[in-house]
């Protein structure tokens, strides 16, 4: 793997860091060596960065799996909408196709995706609270205690705000934990707050977080300004009031260091490809690979104590390894095709025949729908593709969308699927895992953000010349007034952010999960009911509050 400045790569201290439960001050006073506690971590400044580190350990989880290379995190807030749908089912991926009896309280991913919330909520109060203590001393050389202290908290407290966010849109009303979890006040009486309370909180943590995040951290993998800005953004869309939203949009794009990337640049500006696809490629991630559009790149490095890990690639990308042709199965797994996939989450038909023709955003370089056969020499692993009776070296071998996926037609091999998360050990092209690291959040999100503000205050000029601004970079043709719609915009986002945003809490943000999943997702989108849109609080929990009873969502009692 490539060699990099200094970035986030959590240490095993760090991760121990996370459940930290305080013991009675008798048992401390010992302070056994061996022994990581909040009270030996939190008393100078590399133990609260390690206990940052493991914070971002913890958010990064988003993009692994339950169990090792499966059950990705991330699918119940993509999957299961207008633009991406279930094609090999497992984990959640099977209530994205199913809903009904299987959307139930008793999912282990519920229970795993809540916990894992409030883990890293835990974690976060920890640091904010431990971080006030007027005892500590947290100046560095070339930061006075004030500085470094507003710093740390202004990311413990954007986490947070980033895990609420997750709890509000997927569960709505769910318990405010303000505190230190300590083996003292362990709580069965915990009470649902309304989700209005929720974004209130959320609110308070970004503006802080606004205040006194740096514009570009000089840590890779650290929340930037921008990110706090950006959510700021959302959040004001959420609440209904465009005109602050607009001025957070604003605020974030019109920071100098955050640019569009508009042309080609890093490790293959001089091969064939598009601007719109060089900040997904390994080695250009980073803001200091040349990506001026990152606002968060989430840090992965192969074969490091706490490098972590995602299964983005193998949860979407298609079988093409086992497509076959006249019985033969012609296609050698490469680190040019991507490497190995299990296609859980594919694009639906809807959202590959969004593009115009010239939209680089669903060129060739951006969407798979076709590979050529290649020999040893042409094939990265030194081995032929197998050729079917009637095919040569450098035929073609197209993708196939003319039908939709459906329940009946589900295991597609030759699916088209989005190529953002390419990416394969070249040392071994069967790995399930991937190391690359990964824009988590970027710019070009934010001018939808902004346009969405602008139609909602009726600026449907100022909308559509936002929109161009991302369409002149794919080479798309321009719109006009005339053109933006709610729909529209959504449309675009899916153009833009397939595979990257998370589509439900978009959907559901505007209004729109239930209609653009029944009409678009035609396998499982014909089932959701009202219900759906929120997902039922994990029996376990319930179970759990022994002294007060916790409410269910509608639909969901027994």
């Amino acid at each position: 793997m490539k060699t990099k400045r200094r970035h986030i790569i959590p240490t095993i201290t760090c991760l121990l860091s996370l459940m930290l439960i305080s013991c009675s001050e008798e048992y401390l006073e010992e302070s056994p060596p061996h022994l990581i506690t909040a009270e030996t971590l939190y008393t100078n400044y590399d133990g609260f960065e390690a206990g940052l580190n493991g914070l971002y350990a913890l958010a990064r989880k988003e993009r692994q799996g339950r169990s090792a290379s499966n059950y990705l995190l991330a699918d119940m807030m993509m999957n299961g909408t207008d633009n991406l749908l279930t094609n090999h089912r497992d984990g959640w991926s099977r209530v994205a196709e199913a809903w009904q009896e299987r959307n139930n309280a008793f999912n282990e991913e519920y229970e795993y995706v809540f916990e894992w919330l409030y883990e890293l909520i835990n974690a976060a109060n920890t640091i904010i609270i431990r971080v006030r203590n007027p005892e500590l001393d947290l100046a560095t050389i070339s930061k006075t205690h004030e500085e470094n202290r507003n710093r740390i908290l202004a990311e413990a407290s954007v986490l947070r705000a980033w895990a609420y966010r997750h709890l509000a849109y997927l569960w709505g009303d769910v318990p405010i934990v303000l505190d230190e979890s300590k083996g003292s006040n362990i709580r069965t009486d915990w009470q649902r707050i309304p989700v209005e309370e929720v974004w209130q909180l959320v609110k308070s943590d970004l503006l802080f977080g606004e205040k006194y995040l740096d514009i570009e951290p000089d840590v890779e993998g650290k929340l930037s300004r921008g990110v706090a800005q950006h959510y700021l953004a959302e959040l004001y869309l959420v609440l209904d009031q465009p005109d602050s939203a607009l001025h957070w949009a604003n605020m974030c794009i019109n920071t100098p260091d955050y640019e569009l990337i508009n042309g080609r640049y890093g490790v293959k500006a001089d091969e064939p490809g598009v601007p719109f696809m060089d900040m997904f490629y390994d080695g250009n991630s980073n803001r200091s690979e040349g990506n001026t559009e990152a606002l968060w790149v989430w840090q992965y490095e192969y074969e490091a104590i706490g490098g972590g890990e995602n299964i983005m690639r193998r949860w979407h990308m298609s079988r093409y390894n086992d497509i076959k042709i006249g019985g033969v199965t012609p296609l050698e797994l490469t680190v040019e095709r991507g490497g190995r996939p299990r296609a859980r989450m594919s694009l639906t038909q809807f959202a590959i025949n969004l593009y115009e023709p010239g939209d680089d955003r669903g060129s060739s370089f951006a969407i798979r729908k076709f590979f050529v056969l290649k020999d040893e020499n042409e094939n990265d692993t030194g081995k032929a593709d197998k050729l079917p009776e009637g095919y040569s070296f450098g035929d073609t071998i197209w993708m196939d969308w003319s039908e939709p996926i459906t329940s009946s037609t589900r295991n597609r091999l030759d699916w088209p699927y989005s190529r953002k998360w390419d990416w394969a050990n070249e040392n071994d092209v069967t790995a399930a895992r991937q190391f690359n690291d990964q824009i988590y959040l970027r710019l070009g999100e934010t001018y939808l953000l902004k346009a969405e503000a602008q139609m909602k205050l009726d600026d449907l000029s100022g909308a559509a010349e936002t929109m161009n601004t991302l369409r002149r970079r794919a080479n798309a043709s321009e719109i006009t007034a005339a053109d933006v719609t709610l729909d529209f915009i959504l449309d675009e986002r899916s153009r833009e952010l397939a595979l990257e945003e998370h589509r439900r809490y978009t959907l559901l943000r505007t209004g729109k999960w239930l209609e653009r999943t029944a009409r678009y997702n035609t396998n499982g989108g014909a089932l959701i009911t009202e219900r759906d849109r929120l997902f039922p609080i994990p029996q376990r929990v319930i179970d759990a509050n022994l002294t007060s009873e916790m409410s269910q969502n509608p639909g969901y009692n027994n």
